[in-house]
């Protein structure tokens, strides 16, 4: 599914040493990265099903199979230490120890089966109508906060799952409107389910990955949060392979390429693409978070998930119908006063471990 960076947690150590030039041009860099992710994920994977793609493990593989990416910033992360760092102090390439290793490894297989449930409902649903469904996953995070990590809600927090929550419920009451030609009525229900199962699934995983941080015995940095999303990647890509072999994907791939309305070579172009620009999405989220705020972050991400809704309808023929703009503009308004406390709060905290 389409996948939302985890943007408060992630704002626990600040970067030192780092002049102001450096500092914005870093923002920027991770801007672009987190824009080309949040736009080009759904759109490149709804453009391998709708031309010939059926293969829903591989999808689901894809989404992950492009983490060792992810080992380019963390050894840029290290030769920076090997520079800066006391030559007295240890620097290791990896810092993260086994409690934060397990958890991770937990964290990989829920995010594995997720993506499968993802993958299912986009192979059903144009991109427009997947990412609507998806924003119901804050009514899902608001629960599992509540349980997990005894969060405590606003009244801007309440708003905005109740304006998610009622939104997706409309989008729910008249979603067979937006079948395509020939879709059975069992399959397209089915995908609506396994589209708010995969919204719900993520839920569950935010405030577990913020009770893994709250529980952590060692200091969280950019560099440690990186090293975190990498096994998590790693096992959510091996929870994908299995699924694969015992679909028998890897044999049907080459004749799926052979097949593919748009060619062999643009097929490989579309599966490899895939795997970069969602890797794109994790790194650039991160990223700006951890060079400016989750305000920043949270804002862009939302502007960009309505990018992605327009450019579906310009480059895929969706129907961006009146109940969606509605949406759109409800989730606006409930994410951003949202977001703005989120990041005054989180401003809070560091000023007071500044203070300490």
């Amino acid at each position: 599914m389409q996948k939302y960076p985890n943007t408060e947690q992630m704002e626990v150590k600040e970067p030192k040493h780092d002049g102001t030039t450096m500092r914005k041009a870093l923002l920027v860099i991770n801007c672009i990265i987190l824009s080309i992710g949040n736009c080009g994920g759904p759109l490149i994977m709804r453009l391998y099903f709708i031309h010939g793609g059926n293969r829903i493990w591989f999808s689901s593989w894809l989404e992950t199979s492009g983490c060792p990416i992810i080992l380019l910033p963390i050894a840029c992360a290290y030769m920076h230490r090997s520079r800066t760092a006391d030559p007295t102090s240890e620097n290791k390439l990896f810092y993260l120890e086994r409690p934060l290793f397990l958890a991770a490894i937990v964290l990989g297989i829920i995010t594995g089966l997720d993506n499968y449930f993802y993958c299912y409902g986009l192979s059903r649903f144009p991109v427009s109508t997947s990412s609507l469904i998806v924003a119901s996953q804050l009514a899902f995070t608001a629960g599992f906060a509540f349980l997990l990590v005894k969060q405590k809600f606003t009244a801007y927090s309440i708003n905005a799952v109740f304006l998610l929550t009622i939104g997706a419920g409309v989008l729910a009451l008249h979603s067979s409107s937006d079948r395509p030609a020939n879709e059975p009525n069992r399959e397209y229900i089915t995908g609506f389910v396994m589209t708010l199962a995969a919204s719900a699934l993520y839920g569950f995983i935010l405030p577990l990955v913020e009770l893994t941080y709250k529980k952590a015995k060692q200091e969280i940095s950019y560099s440690l949060v990186m090293e975190i999303q990498l096994v998590m990647c790693l096992v959510a890509t091996a929870f994908c392979t299995v699924g694969m072999l015992i679909n028998n994907d890897f044999k049907l791939v080459g004749s799926e390429a052979r097949e593919f309305e748009l060619g062999e070579t643009k097929y490989y172009l579309v599966v490899i693409s895939s795997a970069i620009i969602w890797q794109c999405f994790f790194l650039g989220g991160i990223g700006v978070v951890f060079w400016a705020s989750s305000l920043l972050s949270g804002i862009l991400v939302l502007f960009l998930l309505l990018v992605t809704e327009l450019v579906a309808v310009i480059f895929f023929n969706e129907t961006l119908k009146p109940r969606r703009v509605c949406h759109l503009l409800s989730r606006c308004g409930a994410s951003f006063p949202t977001s703005m406390v989120t990041s005054s709060k989180a401003k809070r905290r560091n000023q007071i471990l500044k203070s300490r």
